[in-house]
């Protein structure tokens, strides 16, 4: 019984999983086509995230280190496109506590 939940429960599990994952993506596609603005919102979101990623990629450096290599970054362009990611997530928590503490000071003088 070990064996038949080891072997076909985790094939189960990834099939759920993928599942999961291609629901979530095509139910909120298909309902926004019903209101085009909607998705145009969401293209302008995307498109923001694919600038901020461009900014941070531009800005972080591509530097391989002895530290890197053990953890598998083996190459430029791979630390390049890592510092991007992680300055771009940089960029995003700093929007984020900009914006809070704008919206905490705003509701506190309101």
């Amino acid at each position: 019984m070990e064996g038949f939940i080891a072997d076909y429960g985790m094939y189960l599990a990834y099939i759920m999983v993928v599942l999961a994952v291609v629901l979530a993506i095509v139910f909120p596609i298909i309902k926004s086509l019903d209101e085009p603005k909607k998705l145009v919102q969401a293209g302008i979101g995307i498109g923001v995230l694919i600038i901020v990623y461009a900014l941070g990629y531009v800005i972080s450096g591509s530097e391989v280190t002895a530290t890197y290599i053990e953890s598998g970054v083996t190459t430029e362009s791979l630390s390049h496109a890592i510092g991007g990611m992680l300055t771009m997530v940089y960029i995003l928590m700093g929007i984020a506590v900009v914006g809070i503490v704008y919206t905490e000071l705003n509701k506190a003088i309101k």
